[in-house]
Order: structure tokens, then sequence, then C-alpha cells
């Protein structure tokens, strides 16, 4: 579902704040995958996604999404293949639309518009059972401005907007990292029973080593521009913290103290 062969990314070459962000980074998804991606900041984990839904090119390397060659594609023609969502809860939806209005912006993604009436009642209803598999009462509210919910609420709409189209793949950037324990939680239990109700293959970038174990069926660490661990299966199922802080000092060559270190 997603094939990433040999791409490389370096920001302002040649000048004093040249940043090599990817290096020689080469991935394969296949469909159904539930990837966990961790590693410190500047490891190229948001690069990563960014190269992938084609916010910036690449040096050099393919992308493929669903067998489809991408490389060359914009972000908006990227837009039909993929569902994104960001660390801060403000982004991926239109705070002064209300709920309805968003759904239905995200249903149309990727198809050409038209001159014709904005929502139909069969859409409607079919929003308002969307809305109701959250457990956040949303289904009583769709007439209610986005921006005045909370930012729970909103990065849960954010998640079901993401995937109302059945993304060939979803792209989640952190996105509990701005949230509470107990609201990152519920949405991280949303996210699980999205992926898992429409067997979708998702990439998921988190700061959070209990998390990247927990979740998904695979868990991949980076650290300056490369992967370096990739585990899976009963591997990643009996693994602790202090069995990825080992092998990420194997694979990356360097000791680490502490998990904290790794990830700040």
């Amino acid at each position: 579902m997603l094939k990433i062969t040999h791409i490389a990314k370096t920001f302002n070459p040649g000048t004093i704040t040249e940043k090599v962000a990817l290096a020689d980074v080469h991935l394969t998804l296949k469909e159904g995958d539930f990837v966990t991606v961790i590693g410190g900041n500047g490891a190229g984990k948001s690069t990563m996604l960014n190269a992938i839904a084609g916010v910036f090119p690449i040096d050099s390397g393919t992308i493929e999404i669903g067998g489809q060659d991408v490389t060359n594609l914009p972000e908006y023609k990227r837009a039909q293949y993929l569902g994104r969502v960001f660390q801060d809860p403000m982004t991926g939806t239109a705070a002064t639309m209300n709920i309805e209005e968003n759904m239905a912006l995200a249903m149309r993604r990727g198809e050409r518009r038209g001159l014709r009436w904005g929502i139909s009642n069969m859409e409607r209803s079919m929003y308002k059972e969307q809305l109701h598999t959250l457990g956040l009462g949303l289904e009583e509210r769709m007439s209610s401005k986005v921006g005045l919910l909370s930012g729970g609420q909103r990065q849960a709409l954010t998640l079901l907007m993401a995937t109302l189209r059945t993304p060939k793949l979803l792209l989640l950037d952190e996105h509990t990292a701005a949230l509470d324990p107990k609201t990152a939680a519920k949405v991280l239990e949303l996210t699980e029973k999205i992926v898992n109700e429409q067997h979708l293959t998702a990439l998921m970038v988190t700061h959070n080593m209990r998390d990247a174990i927990a979740i998904g069926n695979r868990l991949i660490m980076m650290n300056a521009g490369r992967i370096v661990v990739d585990v899976s299966g009963d591997e990643k199922k009996s693994m602790t913290r202090a069995d990825l802080m080992a092998l990420f000092e194997k694979a990356a060559g360097q000791e680490i103290e502490s998990d904290r270190m790794l990830l700040s």
C-alpha cells in the first residue's frame, strides 16, 4: 500500500543552515499495516510524513501509494489517496464552518466541484450515524461551529473526516500530543477502532514510547534521517521500553541514559 524507495531530502543545501532531514529512507507497508514511528526531535519522522503527503519535493527516490507512483504529484493531487490528522487540533478543520459542512468538505475530497445543493438529507443522515460512533454527542451538534469544540472533540472529528473516504493510507502526525492524557487516550482508542474496523493502512508518529509499543502491528524508530529499528509481530508484542532502548543503541551506535533523552 506504501512503497518508499531510497528517498532523500536536504533543506537549505550548500548553506550554513543545511540540514539532512531524510537520508536514503526505504520503507514498504502492506495493506492493513498499522505502523508506529518513534524517534527524537529532528530524527525525520514528520519530514517523512510530509514527503509522503507531497508537502515538498524530495531530492531523490520514489514514493508509491497503492501501486501508483506519486513522486511528482503535487500535494492537492495526493489528497485523493491520503487521510491525515495533524498534531494541532486547530489544523484539519474549518473553524468558522459547522460540523456537517466540514464533513461534507471531507466527503468531497478529490472530487470535481460543481453547482449543486450543498448537503442532501441522505448525506446528513450518514454524517449523523458516523458522528454517533465517536460517542461524544457530536451528532446532536451538527449545526455547531467547529471552532466552539474542545481540542479532543476537534481531533476526533478530524480523524473521522480523514477516514470518511477510506484512504489508501492514513497519516497520523503526533495527533494526540497536544491533548491532555485522558483525552489523548480517548482519541487513541478511537484511532485503533477506526483503523481496525476499516482495515486501514496507517503510519502514526508518536513521542510516547508506551503507545508506540502497544499500538499497531509494527514499530519503526528513526534517527538522523534514517530508519534504524524495524520490529513487528511477536517481537513487537513482547517488547519493553528497555528492549527498545537497547535496540536503538545497537542500531544507532550510541548510548542513551533514558527514554527521555531519546524522545526529547
